[in-house]
């Protein structure tokens, strides 16, 4: 990892009415009783079951440190998102006789880290909650900003709940074993944050593709400290994502996500986000392109970094039309109007508002294989 294992961990402070802080570096969970704060009591750990061993030592620490802890394992993946999984978390709270001061503690990626943000955000109206996210894709989106939800037939995060953190963790040390491929769709992300914020990110990567392809690449602590300065940044002023602060607000967080949304229901969420929201991202570049917004030479940028990273920046073309329904559910459609976040500039997104369905065919032709 770059910065070494012994450099001291970043601390990013993300503002706004309840601020909290974003620690990123090795051994950071020793900071997870300070971040909890005086005054709780219990602590209902919700971990992902693929990490059984790293959910149980967390709780392990935490009943050491005088604790009462209950740890609730949860499905890997998407298949934790859902209103029986967060019943179930409940019913665990309700049995333990959980109160307003008790907090949750994530251990996982951001399937996790958005289940128990729900979770906490929904009992009792809102307890504390802290994430360890153990995912690339955790650690630079769904850890940071309090965005909270579970899926549903009609989409992905249409039930959910704005519940900031009390902090967040995320320990470098437990990229070391993560997935090849769940490392290249979280970076999908770290460059969305370039694109939209931060080309400086977008240099790092295209300076040494093959290190900003794995976890022990020489800029990874960089890439992922700058990336979540991206979103503490936007989150601090817009919260709720009502376009406070000037711009387009927090809804620039949506780059390429409004198709990538659609992609994963229409794929049952076998697409990894990343994969996703990289087709998406190479779609709303060709629709700005199409509109007359940016050059032929900021779109090729996209295909050639998520390219040269391993992700896709095609999709199948006989799925139009159904891709085309999702969109319509998507939480960022107002009414019948489709909105799109989309560059006027590298690092000047606005919304595109209603794209001609001429437009929007034809950017999706120029993704389509």
């Amino acid at each position: 990892m770059s910065g070494g294992a012994h450099a001291a961990a970043a601390r990013i402070t993300v503002g706004g009415p309840a601020p909290y802080d974003v620690l990123v570096g090795h051994a950071v969970t020793r900071e997870l009783a300070d971040l909890l704060g005086p005054g709780v009591a219990q602590v209902g750990v919700i971990a992902s079951q693929s990490l059984n061993d790293f959910g149980a030592g967390v709780a392990e620490k935490l009943t050491e440190a005088g604790y009462a802890v209950r740890l609730m394992e949860v499905p890997d993946g998407e298949e934790a998102k859902t209103a029986g999984v967060a019943a179930a978390c409940w019913e665990a709270l309700g049995e333990a006789n959980f109160t307003r001061s008790d907090a949750i503690v994530s251990v996982g990626g951001g399937a996790t880290t958005d289940l128990a943000g729900f979770v906490a955000a929904t009992w009792l109206r809102g307890v504390k909650v802290v994430h360890v996210p153990t995912t690339l894709l955790a650690m630079v989106d769904a850890a940071v900003g309090g965005k909270t939800g579970i899926n549903t037939a009609a989409g992905k995060n249409l039930v959910g709940s704005f519940h900031p953190p009390a902090g967040v963790l995320c320990g470098l040390a437990a990229l070391d074993t993560l997935p090849g491929p769940e490392w290249i769709s979280g970076m999908a992300e770290v460059v969305k944050a370039g694109f939209i914020a931060d080309p400086t990110i977008l240099d790092l990567v295209e300076s040494d593709p093959a290190g900003a392809a794995v976890a022990s690449g020489p800029h990874t602590r960089e890439l992922i400290t700058r990336a979540i300065q991206v979103k503490a940044d936007v989150v601090a002023v817009d919260l709720k994502e009502t376009g406070a602060g000037g711009s387009i607000g927090r809804e620039m967080l949506n780059y390429g996500h409004t198709l990538g949304h659609a992609i994963e229901k229409v794929e049952d969420y076998h697409w990894r986000h990343g994969e996703a929201i990289a087709v998406g991202m190479v779609f709303v570049a060709e629709l700005a392109h199409v509109q007359g917004r940016i050059s032929a030479d900021l779109v090729a940028r996209h295909r050639s970094v998520f390219s040269a990273l391993g992700l896709p920046t095609q999709y199948r073309a006989d799925r139009w039309d159904v891709l085309q329904a999702a969109m319509r559910v998507d939480k960022k459609a107002r009414g019948d109007r489709l909105r799109f976040v989309v560059l006027d500039d590298l690092g000047v997104p606005v919304i595109a508002e209603s794209p001609t369905p001429e437009e929007l065919t034809e950017a999706f032709r120029r993704v389509s294989a």
